[in-house]
């Protein structure tokens, strides 16, 4: 498998990211690259949308809304400036 360093377009804005990518997989993205004259990253940008594209399609969203109590806002007591706090409340689904 080869990392490759892909230059990635969201918003407009470009951001690097480094992705694994199977060494057969790569060739065949540069040789398509190389006869449809693009770039790799425009080639791997256009794939990645397809691949996105098609699975949300197959997957529609589900509607999802944020639960809150009451009027909304933080519950009484959460401090969002205490991290260890959060995670406590946060339990099983705290993010590391």
């Amino acid at each position: 498998m080869t990392h490759h360093d892909a230059a990635v377009r969201s918003y407009d804005a470009l951001v690097r990211a480094t992705v694994d990518i199977a060494d057969d997989l790569l060739a065949e993205a540069k040789v398509l690259a190389a006869r449809t004259r693009r770039s790799l990253s425009a080639v791997v940008d256009d794939a990645l949308r397809a691949m996105l594209k098609r699975d949300s399609t197959s997957h529609p969203a589900t509607e999802w809304t944020f639960p809150t109590g009451g009027t909304g806002g933080l519950r009484p007591g959460v401090n969002l400036d205490d991290k260890e706090a959060l995670t406590g409340l946060l339990g099983d689904n705290a993010v590391s």
